[in-house]
């Protein structure tokens, strides 16, 4: 690799503050632009996992922490509305006009209701195992339990609201350590408990009907992982079935999930991007 492949994949920091609400995220590469939505609860290096291969693919790519998340400061409100609007002025702040945009679960949401919203700033989308059903939660109590436990004891009372973990037990201590280390990259836990109360009563989009409206090509994201009861697979087919023209892909049996492979995650992005016409071989993509 060259000296300028190499510049052009370092990462660039940014900061956008909208409402008094400072984001952090970076940026690295060049060429048509891909936004990285993270999950409730994760942070910006939770997308894609440290894959490089979307910007050594000639794609400038943009990921940032949500608001009370991760390096991102808290925020006085908590809900899809506010973090539609992050997304739209994280891309006027970069000059980005039109990008793709990949989301996991939360980000999943958000990357739906900014197609439904703003459906000119938006080249493709990319659902990584989406749950919103297009309405508040109907587990309200879990979600503040969590919350409750974060506010109390941190990462490990976080761990203890979660109750018995639905792994074999041999795997559960990594498991933990795992939950453990991500909830240990938030520099304001408060903010994210106040995520997970206030993000579970709002919507993204007025109902799952509201999906057929989407125009993006899209690709959703399932997963067979039984021990991930929040991310059902029957939930990723919805998606699939009522957004026009959407592709489902899924790991094949017995494979670990594919939305926690980056590398393997990247390239189904890229056959998307490809597919939308949003490749830097594409006249007009940049």
């Amino acid at each position: 690799m060259t000296g300028l492949g190499r510049n052009q994949q370092t990462a660039r920091p940014f900061s956008v503050t909208r409402g008094g609400v400072r984001l952090r995220g970076e940026q690295a590469g060049h060429g048509p632009a891909v936004l990285l939505l993270h999950g409730l609860t994760a942070t910006r290096r939770y997308v894609v996992h440290g894959s490089r291969l979307l910007e050594r693919e000639g794609h400038r790519v943009v990921t940032y922490d949500a608001r009370g998340h991760g390096a991102s400061s808290t925020a006085p409100a908590y809900d899809y509305d506010a973090l539609i609007e992050d997304a739209l002025a994280v891309l006027d702040e970069l000059g980005i006009e039109r990008a793709a945009v990949a989301g996991q679960s939360m980000g999943a949401a958000t990357a739906a209701g900014l197609g439904l919203r703003a459906p000119e700033r938006v080249a493709a989308l990319a659902l990584l195992t989406p749950a919103h059903h297009g309405r508040p939660s109907a587990h309200i109590q879990y979600w503040d339990a969590l919350a409750d436990g974060l506010e109390r004891g941190g990462p490990e009372g976080f761990l203890e609201a979660m109750g018995p973990l639905t792994v074999p037990e041999r795997w559960q201590a990594a498991v933990r350590t795992v939950i453990a280390q991500r909830m240990e990259r938030h520099e304001h836990p408060n903010g994210v408990a106040a995520a997970l109360r206030g993000v579970q009563r709002s919507r993204a989009f007025p109902g799952l009907d509201a999906l057929q409206r989407i125009s993006a090509p899209t690709l959703v994201v399932g997963s067979r992982d039984e021990i991930d009861g929040d991310h059902p697979l029957a939930m990723a087919a919805e998606y699939a079935r009522r957004i026009p023209g959407a592709d489902l892909v899924v790991e094949d049996a017995g494979e670990s999930p594919l939305v926690w492979r980056g590398g393997a995650l990247s390239r189904e992005i890229l056959r998307l991007l490809r597919r939308a016409g949003w490749s830097p071989t594409t006249p007009g993509s940049r």
